[in-house]
């Protein structure tokens, strides 16, 4: 073994010993609606799913991804500024839009990309990033690659926003990145408020919407139209389309001035192979489900609720979140293993969440929502934990 991999393997085994090694387990088949699943040789209903509205495999988007594909064939061929821009790509963006009343979008590959192009063009060295501690990793990636002064303000403390704002000088440029939903917590943060701090240090706001684009808003344009916020308080929105919109991607909406910035000088939309033409031609047929069908958002919030006051009845307690990632915080690393095995031995795959994904002490269980769940399923899961209770497996007294 080289000396190099021996250093890896030290480390692997020092993770292991912390009981925070990650393992993958294989997908082996999956019925219609998603939920249902054969996962190791067993059938299970899973609730780890970001596919909010169980839309990955709707028919008519997977017959608009088929007849593209009969059409432009299975890859783009080149990055988008060379000859890989379809015109799938390009009414994509144009619907996109309008679906979140922004002049202008631009695709990305995915939100990570999306993520580290915003902040590598916008800041630079002397300028100032500033993130909520929760933040995905996308974005505190991003905001550390970008050269500029980092700062962490604590989790939706606006007060410690304004402060931190308070003392960057009138002349450096400031960019606050947040999350719209959080990702290991499901709550939703002060986005008036951000804005209004924002606003009043003259800093940009960037709002990445991941897990509330499709989910939230009366229209499903995300947790920053339901807070009533436009491009004047949000500039700069990023969202993922593989999560409620069921495909793969990214974009960034924001004025025509940004999005033709991040074109001209963004290295990770610049130089990486457009997105398949298929998948845009499936996302804009999921617009366009979502638009028909809104009352997949409502079943999913539903199932979120009817989970929550079934924890109330077991004397477990929930993270404050109302969106479809509901998760029970458990505390060592350890119990979190334990309970997630319990409950995939009787059938339901829950992922347990570990440091460094969430903090020291806070390891969870992460259960997440879709409409494609029906309330037997939902009531079904609760009997599952209302058992590990009665065994002893999940104490109430290890939630918080």
């Amino acid at each position: 073994m080289s000396r190099a991999d021996a250093t890896l393997a030290a480390r692997l085994a020092q993770q292991a010993a912390a009981g925070r090694s990650r393992r993958r387990r294989t997908v082996e088949a999956r019925e219609p609606g998603g939920v249902r699943v054969s996962v190791a040789g067993r059938e299970c209903l899973s609730f780890c799913s970001n596919d909010y509205l169980g839309l990955a495999d709707h028919p008519r988007i997977v017959a608009a991804f088929c007849e593209a594909a009969r059409r432009w064939g299975v890859g783009s061929g080149a990055s988008h500024l060379v000859s890989g821009h379809d015109a799938e790509h390009h009414a994509l963006e144009e619907e996109l839009a309008q679906f979140v009343a922004r002049p202008r979008a631009l695709l990305f590959s995915t939100g990570y990309m999306a993520n580290l192009a915003v902040a590598a063009v916008l800041l630079g060295r002397g300028d100032h990033v500033l993130e909520d501690r929760l933040n995905h990793a996308s974005l505190l990636d991003a905001g550390l690659a970008s050269g500029a002064r980092f700062a962490r303000y604590a989790h939706g403390d606006v007060a410690a926003l304004r402060t931190r704002l308070s003392r960057i000088g009138a002349t450096a440029r400031a960019l606050v990145m947040t999350d719209g939903v959080f990702s290991m917590d499901g709550d939703i943060a002060p986005l008036p408020a951000l804005a209004a701090a924002c606003r009043e240090s003259d800093a940009q706001l960037l709002v990445d919407d991941a897990h509330g684009f499709g989910v939230l808003g009366a229209t499903g344009a995300g947790a920053v139209e339901e807070a009533g916020l436009g491009i004047d308080e949000v500039p700069i929105l990023m969202c993922t389309l593989g999560k409620a919109a069921g495909t793969f991607g990214a974009f960034v909406a924001g004025s025509p001035e940004l999005v033709e910035s991040l074109l001209q000088r963004a290295r990770t939309y610049i130089y990486t192979t457009a997105l398949p033409p298929a998948v845009a031609a499936a996302t804009r047929e999921s617009l366009r489900v979502m638009r028909d069908e809104p009352w997949r958002r409502g079943r999913v919030l539903e199932h979120a609720a009817r989970f929550r006051a079934g924890l109330a009845e077991l004397g477990l307690q929930a993270l404050p979140s109302r969106t479809p990632i509901q998760p029970l915080l458990v505390g060592a690393d350890d119990t979190a293993v334990h309970v997630s095995d319990a409950l995939f031995e009787q059938g339901f795959w829950v992922p347990a969440i570990r440091p460094p994904t969430v903090p020291v002490g806070t390891s969870r269980l992460r259960f997440t929502f879709s409409a494609a769940h029906t309330s037997t399923q939902v009531e079904q899961l609760l009997a599952a934990l209302q058992a590990l209770r009665a065994s002893g497996v999940l104490r109430p007294a290890a939630a918080s």
